[in-house]
């Protein structure tokens, strides 16, 4: 008989927030980082089974799969059953990148009435409602790591970062929404 080591997800068991907040880690999704012309928006867009967006701070959704605008020519592609993106994107005969980050990210759940004053706390970027709404996402900072941010609805959001980070994010948002008072 041979003993299998069973690796043990990052922030396994991990909960934080408050009576406002709370703060959970998200299930094991499939991610990818794209890379592409925009003629090869068409193509890949179709392949995905909805509209890459175009624009600054905005994301697609179809089912579990969502796809956020990272740069101009730049998307995290994120499937939240664990679909084979890299399958989905190996039959697209337009130019592309597609690079799989799946074990690279972890995703932190921040929900709840706090959770906009909570994200607050660590990004300098305008959480309000007007300036980001629901479908809104964005690659920026959170304390002193990289987060890419996907405002999910009214009070919750997405909090995408490298597993490298994922202790620090995951302590500071609870630290940040325990200092916030809730």
């Amino acid at each position: 008989m041979v003993d299998v080591a069973i690796r043990k997800p990052v922030l396994a068991g991990r909960q934080g927030g408050s009576a406002t907040v709370r703060l959970t880690v998200a299930p094991a999704a499939s991610r990818v980082a794209l890379r592409a012309p925009a003629e090869s928006l068409a193509a890949l867009s179709k392949a995905l089974g909805f509209t890459l967006p175009n624009a600054p701070k905005t994301s697609s959704r179809a089912g579990a799969r969502a796809a956020l605008w990272i740069g101009p020519d730049e998307w995290l592609v994120i499937d939240e059953d664990g679909a084979d993106l890299m399958a989905v994107f190996s039959g697209v005969r337009a130019m592309h990148s597609a690079t799989d980050v799946s074990h690279r990210n972890v995703a932190i759940i921040v929900s709840g009435p706090g959770a906009e004053k909570t994200l607050a706390a660590g990004c300098p970027q305008d959480l309000s409602r007007s300036s980001f709404p629901v479908g809104a996402a964005s690659r920026t900072i959170f304390g002193k790591a990289e987060i890419v941010l996907l405002r999910t609805d009214e009070e919750t959001f997405r909090v995408e970062c490298w597993r490298s980070f994922s202790d620090f994010v995951f302590g500071l948002l609870n630290e940040a929404d325990h200092d916030a008072g809730h």
